[in-house]
């Protein structure tokens, strides 16, 4: 079994900051990506940010600026650093891994049960 251990959401004030935190555990042998997603009630789930194994981190356009995604390899553990919050970030993060338990040739695809971030105007 592999894991995903969340933490970190919460209630902000527009401008304020949240610093979200993944941790994967379990039968996990190595990660390719691990992203944050997020989705409001009624709308798509859509990627926030990714970061590779090798360091390559992508972001989606209307984060970028604010948000920081960073990892720590050794501890199997991605963080999002959100910055200057606007009420339009508001929705469920979801954690998502990309990688091979032990004894696997492909990936498999893992998420978090969701946090939620509300951000008030």
């Amino acid at each position: 079994q592999v894991q995903l251990a969340e933490s970190g959401g919460g209630l902000v004030q527009a401008g304020g900051s949240l610093r979200l935190a993944c941790v994967a555990s379990g039968s996990i042998f190595s990660i390719n990506t691990m992203a944050w997603y997020r989705q409001a009630p009624g709308k798509q789930r859509d990627l926030v940010a990714g970061i590779t194994s090798g360091g390559i981190t992508n972001y989606a356009d209307s984060v970028k600026g604010r948000f920081t995604i960073s990892r720590d390899t050794a501890k199997n553990t991605v963080y999002l650093q959100m910055n200057s919050l606007i009420p339009e970030d508001t929705a469920v993060y979801y954690c998502n891994v990309k990688g091979r338990r032990w004894g696997d040739l492909l990936s498999d695809n893992y998420w978090g049960q969701g946090t939620q971030v509300t951000v008030s105007s």
